[in-house]
């Protein structure tokens, strides 16, 4: 497994976070199967990230404002958007994974016909959609969220602290 770690600056109506990078996870797993969707639900339970939905990503820009969101993607491809408008674009495939800090922008571009997703939070955090600027509450929510106890896939104390 490789790990990618970037963080985001605001960019135009999007927050981002500029304290807790995100994650893209490559090849946690390799291949498809019609194992991955129980191992990446299996995997963010185990880890403290309740599994929550699975489904594709929404194709419009988008982010959440009271919780951290953990991405496992059991088949397919997909180019993302990330950061908002004319954000960082990645391709992610069956076998990643990805951990979006609360106020991260995303989106999918395009996606294959069989791209779905597991989605995950942080126990205790309930997502919400938001498709505008922050305003002053939103704001306040995302800088008390606290930093996730562990990481999504790797286990390991809270994502974006030295190891």
């Amino acid at each position: 497994m490789q790990i990618e770690e970037f963080l985001l600056e605001p960019k135009d109506w999007v927050p981002n976070n500029q304290s807790l990078p995100v994650r893209i996870y490559r090849r946690v797993w390799d291949g498809e199967s019609d194992k991955l969707t129980e191992r990446f639900e299996r995997m963010f339970k185990d880890h403290g990230w309740p599994p929550d939905w699975r489904d594709g990503i929404y194709d419009y820009h988008h982010y959440h404002s009271t919780a951290h969101e953990a991405l496992g993607v059991f088949a397919g491809r997909a180019t993302l958007e990330l950061g908002g408008p004319g954000g960082r674009r990645i391709t992610v495939a069956a076998g990643d994974a990805l951990m979006l800090p609360t106020g991260t922008g995303h989106r999918s571009l395009e996606a294959s016909d069989d791209f779905p997703v597991v989605g995950a939070y942080p126990e205790g955090q309930d997502w919400d959609i938001c498709r505008e600027a922050p305003n002053t509450d939103a704001r306040a929510r995302m800088a008390a969220l606290p930093r996730p106890d562990r990481d999504p896939v790797t286990g390991k104390s809270s994502p974006g602290d030295p190891a």
